[in-house]
Order: C-alpha cells, then structure tokens, then sequence
C-alpha cells in the first residue's frame, strides 16, 4: 500500500463538562451550531467524520466520533477545529483509539465483512475497542497462528450481517490493533463475541477494553440529545 493509499483511523471519545448544561438556552444553541460546522468542515482537509452517541452509556463518554484520513496530521488538525469550537470547548478527550488500515496477513481476499472501512450504508450500533495480544502469540510460527486465525474467521462468517474494521495500531498507540464493528443487531453480536471467546485464539488476548458502545445519529441530533437545541 502505497503512502497516497494510506487510511488511518481514530475513535476519539469525547466527554461533556456538565457545566455546560447550565448555559443558557441560546448559548447552548450556539456552541451545538459551532460544534456541527466544525465536524463537517473536517471533510475539507480529507478526513471523514461518523458520528455516534454514548449519552448515558459509557462513563466519560457522550460522544464517539469514528474518524478516518490519509495521515495523521491531519486527523489533529481536524480535531484541534472541533475542541476549539463551541460544544468542542467543553468536551474532554475521554477515549482515543489510532490505528492504519493495511492487508491481513491471514486473509488473502478479505471480504466487506472482514475488513470494512464503513463504505456504504451505516448500521445503527458501532462497538470499538483496543485490542493487544501477547508476546507468545508473535513468537508462534506463521502456520500455528495461520491455523488458529483461520477458527476465528470462521466463527466470524457464521454472522454475515456483521462487518469489522481492523487497524493496526503497532508503533502508533498502546494497543496492537484497533478493532471496530458495526451491526444493527446487539442480541447476535453479543452471541458472536461469545463464540469468538471459545475459540482458541482467547488464549492470546492481553486486552481488549474499554469497549465503546456508540448509536448512529447526524451530528444535528447528538446535538439536540445533549440540550443544545
């Protein structure tokens, strides 16, 4: 993949100071307006931004934004524009999840299920967390790591309708990958995470949380949840 292929990935979790809820009904107005333009305008330096709502779902978080663009620079950018605008000034930066996107080394043709980077329509729940595997996983041969990845996407394929994006977070953040899933189903995504925990690639799991549970909605309407409108 070339550096003009490039897709990197963030899931920035955005926390609300509940003193802004005692701002005035014009001022909160005002701040959500800011906020929302400055979101959007990000899509002028190439970053495109999917907005999710965690109000009262996750500690620290009441907002989760799924963010990708061609580098990293100018994912700061953007977020730099979006903390110093309206709303953005009173969001602290809860959770923050970097990744690239790049070829599976176990899947020679992935499908839009294996490695989705959200083209097309989105579902309505993203769940997103970091994920690291052990220093015994990497010093397995090519074959046994191979064999036990090969149990995993088949358990995976038993549940098409939901798709994962994986990012690689090596030399770029704590984790060794970013993992991402979207589904409109919870009751079979939740029958898929327990599967996917009997199957012997557990064994090598070092971490796989804080996981984020984020609901789809325009950016308008987050704002109008939080009080802004």
């Amino acid at each position: 993949m070339s550096a003009a292929d490039q897709v990197y990935v963030q899931a920035l979790g955005l926390g609300l100071d509940p003193a802004w809820r005692r701002r005035t009904d014009e001022e909160r107005h005002d701040d959500g307006c800011r906020f929302a333009e400055s979101v959007e305008a990000g899509a002028l330096d190439g970053v495109r931004t999917i907005c999710y709502s965690s109000i009262g779902l996750e500690p620290g978080v009441d907002v989760l934004l799924w963010r990708m663009a061609p580098t990293v620079d100018a994912l700061e950018t953007s977020a730099s524009a979006i903390l110093r605008s309206g709303l953005g000034r009173w969001f602290t930066v809860a959770e923050s999840f970097i990744g690239r996107i790049g070829p599976s080394q176990y899947v020679r043709k992935p499908t839009e299920q294996e490695q989705s980077v959200f083209s097309g329509e989105r579902s309505r729940y993203l769940v997103v967390y970091p994920f690291t595997k052990s220093s015994e996983w990497y010093l397995l041969s090519k074959e046994a790591r191979q064999g036990v990845m090969n149990e995993h996407m088949r358990v995976g394929h038993e549940y098409p309708t939901i798709r994962q994006a994986l990012a690689y977070s090596f030399g770029l953040d704590s984790q060794d990958f970013v993992v991402a899933y979207e589904t409109d189903d919870l009751v079979a995504f939740g029958d898929l995470v327990r599967a996917l925990r009997a199957t012997e690639s557990r064994r090598s799991t070092v971490s796989d949380t804080p996981i984020l549970l984020g609901i789809h909605r325009p950016v308008d309407e987050i704002m109008t949840l939080l009080g802004a409108s």
